[in-house]
């Protein structure tokens, strides 16, 4: 048994196996931008859906083919959000002013919650990044 199982009966499983996992990825794809648009109606989205169901290669494949610069667009304006916010996030966390680290740091001198060589440690940070 284990002898009729060629090279090429595994080559072919594989193929079948990646070609089945690229489907469902491309499935998976095509409803995510169904439910993400804000650009069409409920009604129709219902219909792409149903369509997509009910013949699902040719519903896959004609969504790709009809909607394809849609998706992109969509794409592209939902990572430039992302990394607008990421950067937001970033500039609200950084300290980039030197001045006020060092005047946080002298504060917290002064009240005793750090040392003279922490003190010194951050200002020397401070004035690095400068």
């Amino acid at each position: 048994m284990l002898a009729d199982y060629t090279f090429m009966s595994f080559f072919w499983d594989v193929l079948l196996l990646m070609a089945w996992i690229i489907w469902f990825w491309l499935l998976i794809t095509v409803f995510m931008d169904i439910f993400r648009r804000h650009d069409t109606s409920g009604f129709s989205k219902v219909l792409w859906v149903i369509f997509v169901i009910v013949l699902p290669y040719i519903g896959v494949l004609i969504y790709l083919l009809v909607e394809h610069k849609g998706m992109a667009e969509r794409n592209m304006k939902q990572a430039q959000a992302q990394q607008q916010q990421f950067d937001t996030y970033v500039r609200s966390v950084a300290q980039t002013d030197p001045t006020e680290q060092i005047s946080k740091a002298q504060q917290l001198l002064s009240s005793g919650a750090i040392t003279q060589e922490e003190f010194d440690q951050i200002k020397a940070k401070a004035l690095a990044s400068a």
